[in-house]
């Protein structure tokens, strides 16, 4: 193999809940590093990180490719070593730029990105500021209120408080008053919806606030508002470029899990179906959030759009969005008129500069 090849390792799985599509992400992200246009220019090496944080190989990480799923403890090579990175499964020094494709905590929160600082490797996506606010939730939207980005109404609590006696009820009270009903609730640090749920009721809301509080300690309460779901992605370090807009539109009662990751279930518009001035003002919305959170190289941010009013939401930053065949990040670009394979290159030219 030509020695000019750039070495790619692209790490994915990840101790989160968001593991398996994290798998589905580095399978589109592997093929477009490997499709005729890029073959002259990338050797892939796969790392593959097990759900306890184990860093294992490319002879495993590949099994796990083939197979596209997780695999079991028992299949993983015996006998296990303690959870965590205990040594690196692959000489350091043979990769020239690192690729997370980890979605979640433990890879999208600045925790990956300081021990590749560290390496003083370059590496696809933000540093480790950008990745951790926008990995948490309430620090992101604070830092979105205090570049005066508009967002709709929150409550953000801790999960000890619903431990506390006498307090449940006057947080419940509160974010009744403040927020009303429905809201959603939602972990401060996961992505993919994982562990939302929408509350319609007060007992709807308990149930929600605790399934929340047994994944994170910070939580995050949302008022709900009627609008358009939208997105944008953003590309580059030096100057940011924001593609088409797109629209997310689902069958069921809102944009759930199961919904986002089930064929069939919730459909694209790109671009979505706006005035020329409305897109417009989202594409500068989503350069004005990277540059309030520190986010560089790939960004997805979500919006929310009331057409009657013309009320525009900022909701979400996501600094390492999804690459499944149904994610919106490398959809938003293809529309844009940059291919796949033309997409992960220029992201990893972006890491080296």
């Amino acid at each position: 193999m030509p020695t000019s090849l750039l070495r790619v390792g692209v790490v994915f799985g990840g101790a989160s809940g968001e593991h398996d599509v994290s798998i589905r992400s580095a399978l589109t992200v592997i093929k477009a590093l490997s499709a005729p246009e890029n073959q002259n220019r990338f050797e892939v090496i796969p790392v593959y990180i097990d759900r306890e944080g184990r860093w294992w190989p490319q002879t495993v990480a590949q099994g796990v490719l083939d197979q596209n799923r997780a695999i079991t403890t028992e299949e993983l090579p015996q006998p296990l070593p303690a959870p965590g990175l205990r040594q690196w499964p692959v000489n350091p020094d043979t990769v020239d730029v690192w690729y997370p494709v980890l979605h979640g905590p433990n890879g999208e929160d600045g925790t990956v990105q300081g021990l590749f600082t560290l390496m003083n490797k370059p590496f696809v996506g933000s540093g480790v500021l950008g990745s951790a606010v926008g990995m948490d939730k309430l620090a992101m939207k604070a830092a979105f209120a205090a570049a005066g980005l508009s967002q709709v109404p929150y409550v953000g609590l801790n999960a000890a408080d619903l431990e506390e006696p006498g307090r449940l009820d006057q947080l419940i009270t509160r974010l009744e008053q403040e927020l009303g009903y429905p809201c959603f609730v939602k972990p401060a640090n996961l992505g993919s919806s994982v562990g939302i749920t929408k509350a319609r009721t007060r007992d709807e809301l308990l149930a929600g606030l605790h399934q929340a509080a047994a994944l994170d300690p910070r939580l995050l309460v949302e008022q709900g508002v009627k609008a358009r779901e939208l997105e944008c992605a953003v590309l580059g370090r030096g100057v940011l470029q924001a593609s088409v807009v797109g629209e997310v539109r689902f069958d069921a009662d809102w944009y759930d899990y199961e919904t986002k990751y089930t064929e069939g279930r919730s459909q694209t518009l790109i671009p979505a179906p706006l005035p020329t001035s409305v897109s417009e003002q989202i594409q500068t919305l989503a350069i004005r959030a990277c540059h309030a959170v520190h986010a560089y190289g790939l960004a997805r941010v979500d919006v929310f759009y009331d057409e009657t009013s013309g009320q525009i939401w900022l909701n979400e930053i996501n600094t390492l969005p999804g690459f499944t065949s149904q994610s919106m990040y490398p959809t938003l670009w293809e529309a844009t008129g940059v291919s796949l394979p033309q997409l992960v290159a220029q992201l990893v030219d972006t890491a080296q500069e």
